[in-house]
């Protein structure tokens, strides 16, 4: 397996959605969630599928179905863009997908 660098999506504003939601989860759930990123980190991607335009989703299945979506960029750096549970799982996609666009854009302008 080959070590992967998790980096936050930071809004032009430098809030991170990912980090938002991790903050508002009970205890038991942010320990699955931060156990699936270091997963995640040491190259663990066996929990993952695309979603579409660029984005995946990394499932944990603990409580409601938690979910974790990232971009790659490159081979080694991926980019957590945010979180959600299966219930709201089609909005918490096409929200990724934008915060994926986005940043794109902004990397490609050199304002990330």
């Amino acid at each position: 397996m080959t070590t992967r660098k998790l980096v936050e999506y930071l809004d032009k504003h430098g809030n991170s959605q990912f980090g938002r939601w991790l903050s508002q989860l009970h205890a038991d759930a942010a320990a699955r969630i931060t156990t699936a990123l270091y997963r995640m980190e040491q190259g663990n991607f066996s929990n993952t599928k695309s979603v579409g335009k660029g984005v995946f989703e990394y499932k944990i299945d603990f409580g409601p179905g938690y979910r974790i979506y990232f971009g790659h960029d490159g081979n080694l750096l991926v980019i957590i863009l945010n979180g959600g549970t299966k219930k709201q799982q089609n909005s918490d996609i096409k929200f990724a997908q934008k915060l994926w666009e986005d940043y794109k854009v902004r990397k490609k302008e050199g304002r990330d």
